[in-house]
This record gives C-alpha cells, structure tokens and sequence, in this order.
C-alpha cells in the first residue's frame, strides 16, 4: 500500500524550513535577569578630600580640622616623618587653638627630643598645665618622673644655687606691682589648690525624724509621747577647687608692663629662677636674715575651673 505523497512533502518542506533557520540564525535565551549590554553602571564616588591646611601657614586652621585635642595631636606627630618644624607647628596648633589636656602625649616618647631642644617646650607645658586645671604640685611630680627639667619654688628657695637659672613652676597670685628701674617687677604670693566637698539642695525627696520622750514619776506612773518631723529635700555633693596661701613669696620680673597680668587672680607662671635676696632690713652677714627668692616671668596662663586628673 502505498503512502499519500502529500505527507511526505510537508515533511519536506518543514525539514528544510527547520535547516534553513539553523543556518541563518543562533540561539539565543532570554532571561529578565540578564543585564542590558547596552546600559552603563555609574558608581557614585566621594570627592577627593582636600589635604590639611600647613600648621606653620594657618595653625588655626589645622587645628579646626579635627574633631577633638587627641587627633589634633595625632595629626601632627604624623607629621614628623616629613619635617619635625612642620609637626612641631601642629602640635602647638593643638595645645594653643584646642582645649588639650593630654600631657601623658606631649610628655611621650614621640615629643621627647622636641622639647629638649626647643626653646618654647616649657611654655607648652606650662599651658598645658594651666588648662588642665592648674594642680602644679601634682604635675610637677609627673614632671619629674618624666625628667622634664621644671622644677617647684620650694625646691628652688632650699638650695638657690643648685637651682639657680632653672625654670621653676607655681600657682600664684599678684598681690602688688611696682616699676623698679626700667622693669616692672610682681610681687606674687604662692597657692596651692585643694578641693573642699559641699553638699547643695538640688531638688526634692522625703525624710521623717522620730522622736520619742518618756516622762514618770516616783511611782513608776509614766507616759511617752512621740514628735515626728518630716522634710523633704534632695541634696547633691559638690567637690569645689580652693586655693590657699603656702606661705611662699617671690618677686617677678617682667621684660615690660603688662596690663593683663592682674592682682588677686591665679596664674600658673613658667619662670627662670634667678636666686634670692635680702628683704629690707636685712644685712647681708646676718645668715638668719629674711630672703626672698627673685623670678624672672618668662610665661603665664589663667587656670582653667576644672581640674584633670
């Protein structure tokens, strides 16, 4: 039995249909995940930060960059590997337009030879002392753990020539002026700080007292009575600083008047001790005669309130 020819040219037909899209087509399989060969991916970049204002050019700009004294400072010592006179620029930008307190840093290894070589490293920490509260007996014993060669006036008036030409370090108050000769001299009257605690009413809690008596007579016939007393109130513990008269005096030098070196305020005052001498009255054969040392002023700060421990 023979097939219809009819079948047989359909497939024939699609036979060749089919090997014609082979030749002239590829495969290809979509997918809705596939990206766009044709769209461009843009990835939003910061600008570039702008580098760090020269401490030696703008050292109040250097120090306005960083958010806090401690990454000021960090900042500068990165410095050093470029050149220590920029570093060491920063690091006054640091301690002169900052709060900075962090004298374990300045007193560091990293410092070390800066401040023996540099003339105005006692000023530094004399500042530093001055805004971490002004407590120079507790900071000169660090000091001297540390071999920082400051020294405290008791020390200097025990053994003037030991200690003559060295820088000494006190918290003093300015008790009178005067010129003597071409230069104004200070009298100052050494304070040390102390810290007294008080206890202040800052808002409002309950307390009740009791108080029972008895009362009798000889024949053991007695009555008590009770009082009672309430208040309320809440009080808080304050530590405040004080300063208090050593006892210790000296007279200061000033290379000129200065209107902004004021009486019955404390300083701390970085100074070169230059020896003592014979108060009036005194003759210069009589041992036991009173001396008072003599200072010449070479920098003074206003303490701060609070004081860093």
């Amino acid at each position: 039995m023979r097939r219809p020819s009819w079948k047989l040219s359909t497939w024939a037909l699609l036979g060749s249909f089919a090997a014609g899209c082979g030749a002239s087509h590829s495969h290809v399989t979509w997918s809705e995940d596939a990206p766009n060969p044709r769209e461009e991916v843009f990835v939003a970049r910061p600008p570039p930060e702008s580098p760090a204002p020269s401490p030696t050019e703008d050292p109040k700009a250097f120090a306005a960059r960083y958010a806090n004294p401690a990454v000021c400072e960090a900042a500068a010592r990165r410095l050093q590997g470029a050149s220590r006179d920029e570093a060491w620029d920063g690091l006054k930008a640091c301690i002169e337009h900052t709060p900075f307190t962090q004298l374990n840093a300045l007193l560091g290894r990293a410092w070390a030879q800066e401040l023996s070589v540099r003339p105005e490293g006692a000023k530094l920490i004399a500042r530093v002392v001055a805004q971490r509260g002004g407590s120079v007996t507790g900071e000169l014993r660090y000091l001297q753990e540390k071999q920082i060669p400051i020294f405290s006036l008791a020390s200097a008036m025990d053994r003037p020539d030991t200690y003559k030409g060295r820088y000494v370090l006190l918290r003093a108050q300015v008790a009178d002026q005067r010129s003597e000769g071409a230069r104004p001299t200070v009298w100052l009257v050494e304070q040390a700080l102390s810290s007294v605690q008080t206890d202040e009413v800052v808002g409002y809690g309950e307390r009740i007292d009791s108080v029972t008596a008895y009362s009798g007579d000889v024949g053991g016939r007695g009555a008590a009575s009770t009082a009672e007393r309430s208040g309320r109130g809440t009080t808080r513990r304050f530590v405040e600083n004080i300063s208090d008269e050593t006892g210790r005096e000296a007279l200061g030098r000033l290379a000129s008047a200065d209107p902004f070196l004021e009486t019955r305020r404390d300083y701390v005052i970085l100074a070169r001790f230059d020896g003592v001498r014979l108060t009036s009255g005194g003759a210069e054969t009589d041992d036991e005669a009173p001396r008072i040392p003599v200072l010449t002023i070479v920098s003074y700060h206003a303490p701060q309130a609070l004081v860093v421990y």
